[in-house]
């Protein structure tokens, strides 16, 4: 794919979060022809960023001051509202024109997983100060995002998305438009869930195949060509089968991250009268999973905390 023709003086895309999203998103705009300018408050993240080939900013204000566009890739909304609106938050930092704007000169681009009330009400608070705030939620693990192979879950006004195109192209083709702010996140959220639970469903599968004697690798192979398969199995099936057997695997999403969204789908519900019995059990094996370690794993290991259930 040719990169798009970029302005030589175009301003670097500046980055908040150097997690294994954020890494992954770098490696798509800096394949697009984007300087990325990427700031973490952990220094291992920045040291790391920057070893590999990436420019890394020393703070928020370094990063505000060098870019009018800027990519967030954090853990939650509450860091969502602490990079934008905190002491050391982009707003503090010079990210505020006043009043009398004729139209927004700077975009943030949210690509981290929230609350869709607390980022709506963020959305409108920043459409005061002439700041457009897109909702760009990533449905796909981060090595999907890499290749450019994510869904992106987009919230926000038409004219603010548009002023991002380019942006928004290199990160993904594919694109949903789903409303205004607070969409995108309802969007992922529900996602999630059945992404999340067709994960546990392969995982316990191939747990009680296991017990019935039939191989992992063998019961992959047959799920992926039975009406059975799904795009879980074909991300995570071959991770479950080498952790069955003992073999570490890189992280590519991490349990932790899932719970904390799945925890959002249930207040979620919760505030709609909404049962949602099979992600409630889904949340309380991966807080076991949590307590027990696992947190940090990729998400495909729920088969561990599966497999512990039955004595394995």
């Amino acid at each position: 794919m040719t990169a798009p023709a970029l302005p030589a003086n175009a301003s670097p895309i500046g980055l908040i979060g150097l997690g294994l999203v954020g890494n992954a998103l770098a490696i798509r705009l800096k394949a697009h022809g984007f300087r990325v300018s990427g700031f973490d408050s952990r220094a291992q993240a920045r040291a790391a960023f920057q070893a590999a080939g990436f420019q890394a900013a020393d703070s928020i204000a370094q990063i505000a001051q060098g870019a009018t566009r800027v990519v967030l890739a954090v853990y939650d909304s509450q860091g969502v509202l602490d990079v934008v609106e905190g002491p050391n938050g982009l707003v503090a930092c010079g990210w505020n024109p006043g009043t009398n704007v004729p139209a927004p000169e700077r975009q943030i681009i949210d690509c981290s997983t929230g609350s869709p009330d607390l980022l709506a009400a963020l959305a409108a608070r920043l459409q005061s100060l002439a700041i457009d705030f897109i909702e760009a939620p990533l449905s796909g693990s981060s090595q999907q995002i890499a290749r450019g192979e994510a869904t992106l879950l987009l919230g926000g006004a038409a004219q603010a998305i548009e002023r991002v195109n380019s942006v928004l192209e290199a990160i993904s083709p594919v694109r949903f438009h789903m409303g205004g702010a607070g969409m995108g996140a309802r969007a992922k959220l529900a996602t999630n869930l059945v992404l999340g639970l067709n994960r546990a469903a392969l995982a316990e599968g191939m747990v009680f195949a296991r017990a019935l004697g039939i191989e992992p690798a063998r019961f992959l192979e047959l799920v992926q060509n039975s009406p059975a398969r799904s795009g879980a199995a074909q991300a995570k099936g071959g991770l479950m089968v080498s952790l069955l057997n003992g073999v570490d695997v890189l992280a590519q999403s991490r349990i932790h991250q899932h719970l904390k969204d799945v925890d959002l789908m249930l207040s979620a519900a919760a505030a709609k009268n909404q049962q949602l019995p099979f992600s409630e059990t889904h949340a309380a094996l991966m807080r076991e999973a949590v307590r027990l370690g696992d947190g940090d794993l990729d998400n495909a290991a729920i088969i561990r905390q599966i497999a512990r259930g039955i004595g394995s």
